[in-house]
């Protein structure tokens, strides 16, 4: 799979699309953005079949682009706390929309059959 490269790219969103549509990524900031701050093992369970090397991988990543913070506390055992940024709830804002334009267009789906049977129609009256 090609990497585009958002500096070459004429689209100014191509990286942050990239990162963000990365499998599990946004189930991860979905559940940090609505029960975070949570430890590892939490975050775990709320994104339900995600493996811990997965996990520890795109943490690690929103990490570094800063979507994320790791709060860790040296106690025996050690705890480590992951929740979002303030650049991530930047972000928020934009995803907010996107879902109610998601469920609009969810509204608006028709039974699938129905569509191909519509689509057929019209073809055939062409």
């Amino acid at each position: 799979m090609k990497r585009i490269d958002a500096k070459s790219s004429p689209c100014a969103i191509s990286g942050l699309l990239e990162l963000l549509t990365r499998p599990w990524t946004l189930h991860i900031l979905w559940a940090l953005e609505n029960n975070g701050p949570l430890r590892f093992g939490m975050l775990k369970k709320q994104v339900e079949g995600i493996s811990s090397r997965v996990l520890t991988e795109r943490l690690r990543v929103l990490e570094e682009n800063r979507f994320v913070f790791r709060h860790y506390e040296q106690t025996i055992p050690p705890s480590v706390t992951y929740g979002i940024t303030d650049r991530m709830k930047d972000i928020t804002k934009v995803f907010q929309e996107l879902e109610l334009v998601a469920r609009k267009w969810q509204g608006d789906q028709k039974n699938p059959t129905e569509v191909s049977m519509h689509a057929a129609a019209d073809n055939v009256s062409r």
